[in-house]
Parts: C-alpha cells; structure tokens; sequence
C-alpha cells in the first residue's frame, strides 16, 4: 500500500517575488486597504511629531506580499523583529492563507502580539482565533479601524505603541464617524440631480480627488450633482438612507463607485438596489497605475474586473469608464510605506459626466421629443445577410419596435409599414454593400463640414490610423462628393440603418492578415450622423461589429474605437439570453443595456424523406429477422443499397469491408440518434410569444430536462409505462428496449419519440395524462413554463421602452435555458454573467473531468493509442455559460484539478493528479481562446499557464507526461538557438495562444466569404496569423508564431465542445474559424489531417464524444436539409432566405477547411432547397440575393472540387440562378 501525494499549486505561484527593503519596525501594519495604509501612515507621521522616539512603524500592502518568496522574506526581515503585527484582512484566512500561517509560526518564536482583523465590520472567529492579542484590546482595536479616519487611526498607532513598550495599550474608545452621508447638497437651478455614490472610507482617508473631478465635470454639464458616502450598499442603514436622500432629491440617473453586488447571483428582482427607477452607471476607481493601464490593451486586472465589472453587472449597472488609477508616492520615512491615492484622469471623468448627461436628457424628453436610430447588424459583407441577429428574425423584431414606439407615442413620422418585406426592400433601395451609391428618398446624408468636425474632434492617434489605413474621407465609397451618403433612414424622429462593414471587404488580400483592422471613414460617418440626429440607439439583435472593433478590453481610453466612434450615448441592445459572452462584450466596451430575449422556438428532429423510408425498412428488417430470415435477407441487401444510393455511406462512416450487419447496426444507431436531435422551429421575434405547435414544442423543451423539483416529462409518461431504472434521456438512443405492451418500439430512441407525442398530445389537449404523477409534472408546464414565455414576450418590449425613457432595465441571469436554466427566465432583463473567480465550478470540473475521459478514450478506440497532444478551442460565451467546462476538460486533460475556497466557491489553485489516479498518459493541450476569453478570464489564463508549467516540472516518463518531455526538447533547441534559458523555458511552455491584445476572430470569414483562395494553406496561414499571441503570467500576447506553428505541427486532434442544442456547428461562422481553421492549420503544418471531435456537452447526464465528420453529418441530415426547419425559416421571409444562405455557406467553409463535409452533403442541401420550386420561388420574392448568393456558393462548390451533382443540369440552372434567372431547369 502507498500514499497517493498531489502536488499544489496556486494561483500566485508564478509571480514575481518582491522584496519590499524595508528595515525591520516594532510595529508591523499590514492591509491590501490603501485607505487603511494611507491612515495608519498618517498617524505614525503624526506621532514622531509628537514623540521623535515613538516606537517605529511598518506598513506594508498584501498585494506586495502575493508570492510565498515575498512572504518569507518579509517575515525574515521585518516580522522577526516586530513586537506587535496587526494585519487587517478582507475575505477570511483563505485570501492570504500561506501569509497568515507563515505569521503566525514566527509570531509564536518572537513572543510579537498578533491581531488578524476583519477587512470589514463582520467577525471572523477563525482570525479572531488566530490571534494572540487580548481580548478586549482586539475588540477596541478593530472598532478602531471599522470607524477609520485621522482620530481614531492616531488612537489605534498610540495604543499600538504602548503595547509595544511593553505597556498595557489602553486603545481610545472609538469616535463614531457617519456611516453615510451628503459630501455637499445639489447647487440651485434647474439641471438633473445626480448622485455620485461612495464609500466611506474615501471620505475616512480623504482621498476624494475623482470625487471632486466628477462632480466638477457634471456641473459643467449642467447637472447637479450629489456626492454622497455609504458603508455598503448591503447594509440597512445605507439603503435607508438612500431612500430618504432620494426622496427629498429624485435622481434622473446615479453614477456608483462602489464595488462587489448588493444583490445575489441567481436572486433576480425587478427593483434596482438603490431604490429608484433610474439607471445606474458604474465609474471604476481602478486599484491599478495608469501606466499599466495607458500602455496595456486589458485595461483591468482580473481583481478590478471582479470587483467593480463582473459583480456591479448582477445590480443592472451600467459600465462606463475608469476615471482614476492608483497612484503612489515616494515611501513615507515614518513607515517606509508609499502611501497610494486615487488620482483621475480628466478626458475619462468627461466622458463619464457626458454619459451621464445623455442619460440624463433621455429621461428628461417627451416621448414625442425622443429621437431613436434602430440598427441593424450586416455582415457578412452581402446584401442576401443584412439584419443579421443570432435566433432572431431582425426585420420582423424591427417592425415590432417601430410599431410599441408607435403605440408609446414616439413619432414614427406617420409611416405604415407593418411588414418585414416592405422594410428590407426601402433599405435595400438605398446604400447596401453591393451598391453604395444607391439613394432612396428616406436615406440620410453627412455633409463634409459635419464630418470634419467630428473627425477632428477624435484622438489624434485614432485621426492617424483612419487616415494611414483608408486615406481621406472623399476615398470611401459612401462619399458622394459632397460628404456621406449612408445607409441610415429617417422616419419622423426614428432612424433605421443597416451599420456599415468594418472594412475587410474594401481590400481583402491587403487586409485580411490584420486583426486590428480600422473602420473605414464611411463607418465613422454613420456614428456621426447617429449622435448628431439621436438621443440613443439600439442594436437590433446579436451581434454588431462595433463592440468587437480595435482597443483595450475594460476600461477604454479616448483611443480606443469603440468610445471614438459611439461615444457616450444610450445604448439598448436586444441580445439573445444564452450569449452571455458576447452580450457582455457590448455592456462592458459600449456601456450598452443588455434587453435579453427568447430563443427560437424548438422541436425534435423527427426523419424525414428518405431517413424515414429507411427506418421504416429498418424496422420492417428486424421484425422479419425473428421469422423470415430469407424475407430479412432480402431487406437487409435493399438498405444496404439504399444506404450507398441515398449517399450515407460516408455518415455512417462505413469500411469497405463492413457486412451488412454492420451496415444495419451503423444506420439503426445513426438513425435513432438523429431523430432526437433538437432543432430550431423559426426564429424569434422580439416582443412576440410563439403560437400553436411552436409554443407547444418550446414548452416542451424548456420541461424536457425537468427544472426546479419537477422530474423529466419523458421520465415521468415512461414509468407510468411500467418502466423504471435510469432515464431514457441517459440511455444511448439506439439501445434495444423491447416492450411487450409496445411491440412496435424496438429501442429507446422509439420509445423517446412515442412519449414526445403522448406529451405533445397533452399540452393540445387531444390526450389526459394517464396517471395523477403525469397530470402534476404537465400541470406545473402550464402554470410554470407557459407564463415564463408569456412574461418574456411582454417584457422585451416593456424593458425596451423603459430603457429609451431613461429609466431602470432590470438585471437577471443568463445562459441556455434547455439546460434546467429556468431563471433565465422571464426574458427582458439587462442580463449579467458569472463570476470569473469562480471559473471553472466544481460543476463544471465533474463534467469536464467526465468529458476528458471519455475524449481519450473515443481516441484511443480510433487510433489504437493513447492522445498525447491536443488543441481545445475555447470561447468565452461558452465558458460563461457552463461555469467553465472547456477549460475544466483542459486541465483534466493534463491531469490537473482546481482547487476551491469551501466559503466562497471561488478558485484558489490547483493540485497535479497522480498519474496512478488518472489511468492513462496525461494529455498535452494547447487552448486556442477566443478574444472575448482573454478579455473575459485573464485569471483562467494565469491558472492553466501555471497547470502547464507544474506539470512541465514533473519528473515523469515521456509516455506519461509528453508535455514535460516537449518543453525539455524545446527547451534545449531553443537554447542551442541563442536564447538564454530562462526565455526559451518560457516559450517553450506556451500553451494559450490566441488574436492580438486589442483584437478579435480568427481572420478566415472575409477570405471565405469572398472566396479570396486558391490554395487551403492561405486559409492556414490566415489562421496561423491570427492566433500566434502568447497568454500566460505575465504575457500579455506576445507574438509567438513560431512557438504556435511547434505545437500545432505536433497536434493530434482539434477539440470542441457543444454545451447546448439552442444553436449548431451551422449556425455562426465562429465554428468554421476557430475549429476548422485550426484543422487546416495542422494539416498545412504536418501535412496530415488531424482527428477532430465536436462533443455533445448538451444533456449533462448523457455526455457523447462525437467526431467532427459526425456531427457535420448529424446538423446537415437532422437539420439543414430538414423540410421542418425550412419550412419553420420560410415563416420568415427575408431572415429565412438568409439563414439557408447563411448554412450553406457555413457548410463550404467546413468543407474548405476540413474533412468533415462529404460530396452527399451539398446533394443533400441542394435536393431540399434550390431543387426546390417552392423554395425557390420563395427566395426569390422575399430575398433574391440569398437565392443568386446560394446559387453562386454551389457553384463555387462544384469548381473547387467539392461536389459533383447528380443531375446533368443542375451546373447550368445554378448558373442561371446566380444572375437572376427564374428557369425552372430542373
């Protein structure tokens, strides 16, 4: 028997150790509170000037004292010597847990009084136990610093420092300042009053300069401000006092300092924490320098990011700017302490002040006086793909604003137009991608003199890359010689436009190797005619390019594009809820308002034409298989034949020398999974509920799983079968189940399928449910899930129109509702995300450590060998939404696993497994992050940086532990290059790569989508480009292209993971970019074709490791070429046209870049839509650029080789179609 050790390791292990040089004092003051540092400085200064032979002081930050190095050596150099050491600590024992034991081992050699203090006014018996100072000394004391401010610091240095003479300390009793307060009364006149909300400790060490800044900047703006303290927004005596301040003056809006949440993730409430309908915007008094901030692209540490984003963002605030930077002086002589005070920064306390005025004035309008500009996404760069908007109908959703701001009594200058097709067709009549120079009567126009002034009103940073990169403004193609003719129309005070291109399709080879491109001048001119004309905007649906354009993650400056070209104006932006990511990058880089909405309305797969025909024969096949053998022989020959003609040989992944039993068993599996698949049903309109079977089935889905303490109606409807044991949703759908009451279901997938129409013929009322069990679990449908989507609908629209007045949108949580999220619901919410410090969950490390077994083990099945390197692709928004299963299955990967605070839940390190308790080989993993996840999880970055080092440290064999033994080779090649040691350790080590700082994508879409290739090796190149920035501790993306290409040329399979059916490989270009990018990379690189697995995260109790080939098959088969889902987008005109367009494309591009699209797929697609009459005759009314788009995509298909149709005349009808042919042809 032997003991299994783990290693530990944390968070704070890789940084660097400080050495603070400070001589040894008899009183020790340690805080990562700069207030209580700047205090106790104060009061030591004071007394040497009382008494020149008062006992020395120390003073020190905890943040300094991070590393285990640093706290040793201070221990050794100062504590040693100390005879009373005070540390003041916010969070408990577990923030500084190496700290505190080291204190208290060389406390008990010295004999040195101890007292650990709460960081707040909250006891904490365990500090409190490891304490030695007395009792009531301990109490007096930190009564003391709980009251702050110059008297009672001096009182507590006085006692202090008689303790340290040996002397009873006899602590002053401490003098009570105001917990909350008024810094000054609102000044006369008539300007909005606007509270600027902070803590009392601000007041207590009287570093108040961004206070006073910002109230300056409000009054020049003409607003009256109120500068107010608080102890904490949770306490109940500040929110008393914040009703009764606001009652006597009403806000217009509330600029907060304060960081952390008053509410509780998870614990949604309409009312907002400071007790008025008004919106509350968040300013950020950074705990960093502005030189790190000036000179980074992240703007804010992961602690700012925490504090005063990630948690104010679960109140509905509203992120603006920081306004001020720590900044330090030189160390006081009396405690060898730099004391550090908020200094702001002028340009950024202005912007801040002006958002604050927009808002301001929003609110203070007559409906009538409001003027909108509704926006709608466009790219890719086609006219077939404007209004884009993910689970959206965005032109249907537009109308339905127009008309609540109709009913509202906005003025919509009389317009009639209630249907999406009347809209698409003004807007495409005016400026579009494919024609700039179009003019219709309603279009809007930017003289030159208007531009020029807002032109020269930017940065002249942001002025010289504009210019450097595009020329002058009359070099646009929006330029009409006299300014700009912009897609943007007027009707009465509302304006509707399409936002311009970010520039890629201007110039494709110069640009699509540049990750930072600059919008082009047309695209400023756009923003300029929208903040000169409206009072706020928003953004039709996910996503925009205007968040995702060039600058600093958190915290913009002036130079960033984002705040260059918007600047401080409302924003609303109706956001599909599970996208918590993405929805996150405009709230936190635009100050937008998040209006969450539904998503599409859901439904199983079910077979379709010749699927069904075979399942059928299928089943036919087994019921003769028991009595007529020779009658099975023959069906079996039929569908195998049938399986070659229908082209399916290559989705069931056949071998030439599969029999037909193997044949039959592939289709049966393949066949009962599919039908289970959940697809979309239509798209979503914002502010209108599903009906009939629509509502029904998404009903159904939301139930599907069960949610609160209801089970599974698929669970519940099978025991009242007789059945019992697991759920069939846990079950391989393809399983044998006989049944003698149901003869005709043969496996779980058909006993699936008959209790989803049992349970659909319930909520119709055509069917009772058979027992009391099932009559509760429907009922509770009803009276639960029926009104959560009804109350979704109505609050879309209500939240939208209480935003455009100015007053308070509501937060709520986000995520896939279809995964037990129920309280995502109602939509209509200003959705927040999760905490990062959290990331990954024990939750998600469960699924993740589940998840990583199984990959290797589907490897090893395939391959004859354990995996020994991989490459996850991993995105922010997923991260997000599952609480971090990637990066979770990442270090299971490696074999390592986070370590939690038990309290808090919070991730505190990590430990390396044992190879003896993994069973296998660990797992060499390279992430390629998306840049909303460097922007998002710079801690996760840090965290799986220092998973990769400790288990690069490992003294395992090189089977075991591939990655230690790569890091050594490269180690040494990079050495015998001419790179010291320590540098080529650290490259070596790179394992997080992903766009430049500041950047975003994966630089494959404009090359795709304008079909700017010859040769796949320029996809990846493009790819290679774009992902060679190096994340870690202490890099920050440094370039790394070759370290990349090392890697990746080893690489043995690509990874990507699935975590919800709301959406699908075919659904975003992101999939291609990323997953099929990084394919073709490999195979550029290594000359093979890697393995690539898109895993089903979907139903957590039922995880499937699914090849990509597979789940191509599965989306084109189950959904794109699925008569349900095209007739469910055909609902929706225009917006249908473009998602088949939309799929298609997303089809080539795998195919462009993979191995995972067969010749039968593009059959298949072209069979079920331009084969099509009726589809085609669609397309073309409703959107006959999608048709001429998707034409010209098939053709593109056939040239390069991947596809040849069956029907000798479908090459000349596509190309006729392609140029605005209507022939039937076919």
């Amino acid at each position: 028997m032997h003991l299994l050790a783990a290693q530990p390791g944390a968070l704070t292990d890789s940084e660097e150790a400080v050495d603070l040089a400070q001589s040894p004092g008899a009183l020790v003051f340690l805080s990562a509170a700069d207030t209580d540092l700047a205090l106790i400085t104060a009061a030591q200064e004071a007394a040497l000037l009382d008494d020149a032979e008062a006992p020395s002081l120390r003073a020190a930050n905890l943040m300094q004292l991070a590393h285990p190095m640093s706290v040793d050596l201070y221990v050794e150099r100062v504590i040693r010597g100390a005879k009373v050491v005070v540390v003041r600590l916010l969070g408990g024992k577990a923030y500084w847990s190496y700290g505190v034991e080291q204190l208290v081992s060389a406390c008990q050699e010295t004999g040195a009084r101890l007292a650990f203090l709460p960081g707040d006014d909250k006891p904490d018996a365990e500090l409190r136990a490891w304490s030695t100072l007395d009792g009531a000394d301990y109490e007096a004391l930190w009564f003391l610093m709980i009251q702050g401010g110059a008297i009672n610091a001096r009182a507590a240095v006085a006692g202090l420092g008689r303790l340290a003479r040996g002397a009873a300390a006899g602590f002053a009793t401490a003098e009570p300042l105001a917990e909350n307060g008024i810094l000054s009364a609102p000044g006369p006149g008539k300007g909005a009053v606007v509270p600027v909300v902070f803590y009392q400790a601000l007041v207590q060490a009287g570093d108040l300069a961004p206070v006073h800044a910002l109230t300056s900047a409000l009054t020049a703006q003409g607003l009256r401000p109120l500068p107010m303290f608080l102890k904490s927004l949770k306490d109940p005596g500040s929110r008393a006092f914040l009703a009764e301040t606001f009652a006597e003056y009403p806000p217009a809006t509330i600029i907060n300092f304060t960081a952390f949440s008053a509410s509780k993730p998870g614990q949604s409430t309409d009312e907002s924490p400071f007790g008025v309908d008004a919106p509350v915007i968040q300013a950020v008094l950074s705990g960093g320098a502005r030189e790190a901030w000036e000179e980074g692209t992240q703007g804010l540490g992961p602690r700012d990011l925490a504090m005063n984003v990630v948690l104010p963002e679960v109140d509905g605030r509203i992120l603006s700017r920081a306004i001020s930077f720590k900044s330090a002086g030189e160390p006081s002589p009396a405690s060898e302490c730099a004391v550090v005070r908020h200094k702001p920064v002028s340009d950024r306390v202005d912007w801040v002040a002006r958002l604050a005025a927009s808002w301001a004035r929003l609110r203070a309008l007559k409906t009538g006086e409001r003027c909108v500009a509704l926006v709608l996404a466009n790219y890719p760069n086609k006219d077939s793909r404007i209004a884009n908007g993910v689970g959206l109908d965005a032109p249907a959703s537009t109308i339905t604003l127009m008309q609540a701001l109709a009913g509202a009594g906005y003025d919509i200058g009389g317009t009639a137009m209630s249907e999406p097709k009347a809209l698409m067709d003004l807007l495409l009549a005016g400026p579009t991608n494919l024609d700039p120079t179009r003019k219709s009567t309603t279009t809007l126009h930017l003289s030159a003199a208007d531009y020029d002034t807002f032109f020269a009103a930017l940065d002249p940073q942001v002025q010289t890359a504009i210019c450097a990169r595009w020329g002058e403004p009359a070099d646009d193609p929006f330029w009409d010689g006299k300014g700009f003719h912009l897609a943007l129309h007027r009707f009465g005070k509302v304006l509707i436009g399409i936002q311009p291109q970010r520039g890629y399709h201007l110039d494709i080879e110069g640009t699509y190797h540049d990750p930072s491109l600059v919008p082009p001048h047309g695209y400023l001119a756009f923003y300029a005619a929208i903040r000169a004309q409206s009072d706020a905007v928003v953004h039709v649906g996910k996503h925009g390019n205007l968040e995702w354009l060039p600058g600093k993650a958190l915290a913009l400056s002036q130079r960033c594009f984002p705040d260059a070209i918007l600047g401080p104006m409302p924003q609303l932006y109706p956001f599909i809820v599970n996208d918590p990511g993405e929805g996150s990058q405009a709230k936190r880089r635009t100050a937008a308002v998040v209006i969450d909405h539904l998503t599409p309305p859901l439904t199983r797969a079910g077979l379709h034409g010749d699927l069904a025909l075979l399942e059928a024969d299928v089943d036919e096949y087994f019921q003769a298989s028991g009595l007529h053998p020779a009658r099975a022989k023959l069906l079996a020959t039929d569908i195998v034949d049938k399986v070659y003609d229908f082209g399916l040989a290559d989705d069931l992944g056949l071998a030439e020398n599969d029999g037909e039993d193997a044949v039959l068993g592939k289709l049966d599996g393949f066949l009962c999974d599919l039908k289970d698949l959940q697809i979309r049903d239509g798209l979503h309109i914002f502010g209108t509920a599903p009906t009939g079977p629509q509502h029904r089935d998404l009903a159904l889905a939301l139930a599907r799983p069960g949610f609160g303490e209801v089970v599974s109606y698929i669970d519940v409807l099978a025991q009242a079968e007789g059945f019992s044991g697991a759920s069939l949703l846990a079950l391989d759908p393809g399983s044998a189940l006989p049944s003698k009451a149901h003869p005709s279901r043969r496996t779980v997938s058909d006993h699936v399928e008959a209790l989803e129409a049992q349970a659909q013929a319930i909520l119709d009322g055509e069917a009772s449910a058979p027992n009391a069990p099932c009559d509760t679990v429907f009922a509770q449908i009803r009276a639960v899930i029926f009104p959560l989507i009804a109350q979704s609908t109505t609050r879309e629209i209500e939240a939208t129109l209480t935003g455009l007045s100015g007053g308070f949108v509501p937060p709520g949580p986000s995520g896939a509702p279809t995964r037990r999220r129920l309280d995502v619901l109602p939509t209509g919410r200003n959705f927040y995300s999760v905490d990062t410090r959290s990331v990954p969950t024990q939750a998600a490390w469960r699924l993740g450590w589940k998840s990583a077994g199984l990959l290797v083990e589907r490897f090893a099945q395939d391959n004859g060998d354990w995996p020994r390197r991989m490459l996850l692709s991993c995105w922010g928004t997923a991260n997000m939404r599952t609480g971090g299963e990637d990066i979770a299955q990442a270090m299971a990967l490696l074999g390592v696993k986070p370590q939690w605070d038990t309290t808090s839940g919070r991730v505190t390190g990590f430990e390396v497994l044992p190879i003896d308790v993994l069973n296998r080989p660990r797992v060499d993993v390279t992430l390629r992050i998306s840049g909303f996840f460097r922007d998002a999880f710079p801690g996760l970055m840090d965290l799986f940086d220092a998973a990769v080092k400790a288990v690069a440290a490992l003294d395992e064999s090189e089977r075991d532990n591939p990655l230690a033994h790569r890091v050594q080779a490269e180690t040494a090649r990079l050495v015998a290059s001419g790179l010291d040691t320590a540098d080529a350790s650290r490259q070596a080590s790179f394992r997080v790569f992903g766009s430049k700082p500041g950047a975003y994508g994966a630089g494959l879409q404009a090359l795709i989508d304008n079909g700017a290739w010859e040769d796949p090796a320029k996809l990846a190149e493009a790819f290679l480009g774009w992902s060679s920035y190096a994340y870690g501790q202490r890099v920050a993306g440094r370039p790394s292209g070759d370290a990349l290409r090392g890697q990746l040329e080893a690489v043995e399979a690509v990874i990507h993971n699935q975590d919800n059916r709301e959406h699908d490989i075919l659904d975003s270009d992101d999939y291609y970019q990323f997953e099929g990018g990084a394919f073709a990379a490999i195979r550029h690189l290594s000359g093979q074709s890697p393995k690539a697995y898109h895993n089903d995260h979907s139903q957590p109790e039922r995880l499937q490791i699914r090849s990509l080939s597979e789940e191509m098959s599965r989306i084109v088969r189950g959904r794109a070429t699925n008569p349900k889902w095209i007739e469910g987008v055909m609902r929706h005109g225009y917006k249908g046209a473009f998602e088949m367009a939309a799929t298609l494309d997303y089809v080539f591009a795998f195919a462009a870049t993979t191995d995972a699209v067969s010749p039968d797929h593009f059959q298949a697609l072209f069979e079920a839509t331009l084969a099509q009459a009726h589809v085609r005759d669609f397309m073309a009314e409703h959107n006959p650029d999608a048709l001429k788009d998707m034409s010209a995509r098939f053709l593109e298909a056939i040239r390069r080789g991947f596809w040849t149709p069956r029907s000798n005349t479908a090459g000349a009808a596509l190309t006729d179609w392609s140029t605005g042919g209507t022939d039937a042809w076919l």
